[in-house]
């Protein structure tokens, strides 16, 4: 029996936010990736996506494996990466699973949803009750094949974990890692940047061919190298221009000027207001 895997991309969705980025773009929210690991009958879903229509095509989609759906794994607690889980776990009568910090972040998130969530995208998102439990010793079983899940602290958020799947080579990586998509960098402060790149390194130490990043340009590859290397890039240049530029506006041209073609700037944006809100100029 033989593992495979492929990666359902959601399309960015505009949020209601009436004040456009700087740069003229329309707020929206950054494409989501969601994978299935599949064998020959059964298969594990990761990261389901935040909308309703959103998981409706990932349902057809999984329909259209032909698989059965055994597990439902959320990398972390950011709403997603999630807030569909219930939802499609009834649907496919699949288990919902996490790490034991990822299920404590659920329900931070489940109790801003209304201020946040909710208010970027009213009426968009379904009930979201946190069902998720923590697999015996982090790990799932597909056809008798280990999935393992590997907690890496803090990211782009809090208690964040990837999926290691030895037998493809493969991390569904989360937030973790990036590509070819701006950077969540709102949770950033305060020594967030050295703990999201000694979770890089918990990645890479790996040793992966293929990492899923959680924000994904489609038409990019899962290449791990190039997609490690680029989020540690991104960090680095943080750190570089952060020093340089003491408002958010002159952080966020000088980030956007040395990263052209990734996409949304408008999750830029909002890093740059936090990590520079005395003064937003």
């Amino acid at each position: 029996m033989s593992l495979g895997y492929d990666v359902f991309i959601a399309d960015p969705i505009p949020l209601d936010v009436r004040e456009p980025v700087p740069n003229g773009d329309q707020r929206k929210f950054s494409p989501l990736s969601v994978t299935l690991i599949h064998g020959d009958r059964d298969a594990v879903l990761v990261d389901p996506p935040l909308t309703r229509d959103q998981a409706e095509d990932v349902t057809k989609w999984v329909e259209a494996s032909g698989r059965n759906l055994t597990h439902i794994f959320a990398t972390h607690g950011h709403g997603d990466h999630w807030f569909t889980a219930d939802l499609l776990a009834q649907r496919f009568g699949a288990r919902v699973v996490a790490s034991a910090g990822t299920i404590e972040q659920m329900r931070h998130n489940v109790a801003i949803r209304p201020r946040f969530w909710d208010a970027l995208l009213p009426g968009q998102i379904p009930d979201s009750p946190v069902t998720a439990t923590v697999p015996d010793g982090n790990r799932i079983d597909l056809e008798g094949h280990e999935l393992i899940i590997v907690e890496v602290g803090h990211s782009d958020t809090d208690e964040t974990s990837v999926l290691h799947v030895p037998d493809l080579d493969l991390v569904v990586a989360g937030d973790v890692v990036y590509n070819g998509v701006h950077q969540f960098l709102v949770e950033s402060g305060d020594g967030g940047l050295d703990a999201w790149r000694k979770a890089i390194d918990v990645v890479e130490s790996l040793r992966p061919r293929f990492v899923v990043a959680g924000h994904k340009n489609k038409d990019l590859d899962d290449d791990a190298r190039r997609a490690i290397a680029q989020t540690r890039l991104y960090l680095d240049t943080m750190d570089e221009l952060l020093a340089g530029h003491d408002t958010a506006r002159g952080f966020f041209d000088a980030m956007l000027e040395r990263f052209p073609a990734l996409l949304n700037p408008g999750a830029l944006w909002n890093g740059a207001l936090a990590l520079r809100p005395a003064t937003q100029g």
